[in-house]
C-alpha cells in the first residue's frame, strides 16, 4: 500500500482527494490536515510514502512544508508531491530546491492525481509532459542558468539522451522505449547523471537541464 498524507487548508480538497485516492486497492491515506504545522509533525510521526501539499495553507506553507520534510539538510528525506496551478509558476524553484519530487495541478482530475501519488512513490516524479515543459520553462533564462551547476564530470552521450527525455517529463519507462535501453540501465544513468550534477532525484535533473540550456 502506497501511504498517503494530504495537507490542504480547503476541507472540500481533502475530501475529494481522500475519496479519490482511498478508492484504489494499492493506496491508503493516512491523514488529512488543514495547516503546514499539522502536516510537518503528522508527516514526521506518520512517515507516508507520499505527502501532497497544497502551497497555501496557513502556519506553514507548502514550501516549507516542503524544506523541512524533503529539503536538503533533511537526512532521510519524504517523497513531496506539491498541488499547484500554473499562475503559481514562480514557487516551482523554490519547491524544487526544497526537495519536491513532483508537481500536480489542482483542478488535474482524479486520473492525474492517483497518477502523481503513484509515480512519486516509484521515484518517477514529473507527472506528464504538458504539465512539466509549463513549469520547468520557469527556469529557462539568462539569470536561471547561470544557477545551473557544472557537472563533476562531463556526462556521456547516452546520459545527455536520458537527461533531456527527463526533462520533456517521460517516465522511466518510456525513456527506456524511446531510446531502447532496458529499465535498470535508464534507472543506472540516472543515479550517475545524480552524482555528476548533486541532483536529489530525478526532478532536480529536469531543472539542471533546462537552467543549464541542455533542452530549450
Amino acid at each position: 500500500m502506497i501511504r498517503v498524507l494530504i495537507a490542504d487548508d480547503q476541507e472540500m480538497v481533502r475530501m475529494g482527494f481522500r475519496m479519490i485516492l482511498d478508492a484504489q486497492d494499492d493506496i491508503e491515506v493516512v491523514a488529512d490536515v488543514p495547516d503546514g504545522v499539522s502536516a510537518v509533525a503528522k508527516a514526521r510521526e506518520l512517515r507516508p510514502d507520499v505527502c501532497l501539499l497544497d502551497i497555501r495553507m496557513p502556519g506553514l506553507d507548502g514550501l516549507e512544508v516542503t524544506r523541512q520534510l524533503a529539503g536538503p539538510e533533511v537526512t532521510d528525506p519524504l517523497k513531496v508531491v506539491v498541488v499547484t496551478t500554473f499562475d503559481l509558476d514562480e514557487y516551482v524553484h523554490t519547491a524544487l530546491r526544497n526537495g519536491a519530487s513532483g508537481f500536480l495541478l489542482k483542478d488535474a482530475g482524479p486520473a492525474l492525481l492517483i497518477e502523481a501519488v503513484r509515480a512519486a512513490e516509484r521515484g518517477d516524479a514529473l507527472v506528464s509532459p504538458q504539465i512539466t515543459v509549463r513549469l520547468l520553462k520557469h527556469f529557462d533564462g539568462t539569470a536561471t542558468k547561470r544557477e545551473a551547476p557544472a557537472p563533476s564530470e562531463p556526462l556521456t552521450a547516452r546520459e545527455m539522451d536520458v537527461v533531456k527525455a527527463a526533462a520533456r517529463g517521460l517516465t522511466n519507462t518510456e525513456i527506456g522505449a524511446e531510446l531502447y535501453l532496458s529499465l535498470s540501465t535508464v534507472k543506472t544513468h540516472l543515479a550517475s547523471v545524480q552524482g555528476k550534477i548533486g541532483a536529489r532525484n530525478r526532478v532536480e535533473i529536469a531543472a539542471w537541464a533546462w537552467r543549464s540550456g541542455v533542452v530549450d
